[in-house]
């Protein structure tokens, strides 16, 4: 694949990927970074993105496995260096009308629960392709996401919860 072509699958995604991945980090700029990386990976690849049937899928799926090491790294430097201290935060950012009530939502959520919330509703992704992004059975995504539904309704403030639209999702 050509730069010019790379160029232009940055033109067309690199949005949409890095509102995707915003949503799992709750971070504006680890979001961009891992996006960022992703392309970068596309790029050093001998052929680049040509032998890809999905391009967008592949980046995405790069991104998350990305952010998925840096979590892990993080809670193990956490447990490392954080053993016997007590976490306190010291500021906490201010949250933007528009989207609030959800963002704050989705940060409520097990990290299972939101890849396949953000997966199947943000990135538009059928339960078998968010089952291949994330390697697990398509059974454990519909189960994730009935789960994640039951809980990102308790966290949603005058949401009102009706089980029978769990049942039919």
């Amino acid at each position: 694949m050509p730069d010019a072509v790379l160029g232009e699958l940055y033109q067309a995604c690199y949005r949409r990927l890095v509102a995707q991945l915003y949503a799992f980090t709750h971070d504006l700029v680890e979001a961009q970074d891992v996006v960022q990386e992703a392309f970068a990976r596309a790029l050093a690849r001998p052929r680049g993105l040509s032998d890809v049937e999905n391009p967008e899928a592949w980046l995405r799926t790069v991104a998350i496995n990305v952010i998925r090491r840096r979590w892990r790294r993080r809670r193990l430097l956490d447990t490392i260096l954080l053993r016997d201290r007590p976490v306190t935060r010291v500021t906490e950012p201010g949250p933007e009308p528009d989207n609030a009530d959800l963002r704050a939502a989705l940060a409520q959520l097990p990290r299972p629960f939101r890849e396949v919330i953000v997966l199947h509703y943000l990135a538009d992704l059928a339960v078998e392709e968010v089952a291949q992004v994330l390697d697990v059975p398509v059974g454990t995504v519909k189960s994730r996401l009935s789960r994640a539904r039951v809980a990102l309704a308790g966290h949603l403030t005058g949401y009102r919860f009706d089980a029978s639209e769990v049942a039919r999702a």
